[in-house]
């Protein structure tokens, strides 16, 4: 769902949430004088991150396994690496 706000579109996403989760969010917002959007928004933001660098690293892993590559020892890379 998008919304106008000032001329420009923005996203809107309505979630629902256990009560105890409303109650701990509001505390925190009570508490710091922000806002329970302020720490949903950052909630999200570092799910995000996380999810998305753990499909990477998967994609990764699946495309070292579908190569012919083989692997080495960690010591075995380092000693040939000028130092």
């Amino acid at each position: 769902m998008d919304a106008v706000a000032g001329g420009v579109v923005v996203g809107v996403l309505l979630i629902r949430l256990p009560d105890e989760d409303i109650r701990r969010l509001e505390a925190l917002a009570a508490r710091t004088g922000k806002s329970k959007t302020f720490y949903v928004r950052e909630a999200v933001r570092a799910y995000l991150a996380d999810v998305e660098e753990r499909y990477w690293a998967d994609g990764v892993i699946d495309r070292w396994e579908a190569s012919d590559q083989v692997s080495r020892p960690a010591v075995v890379l380092w000693a040939g690496c000028d130092a």
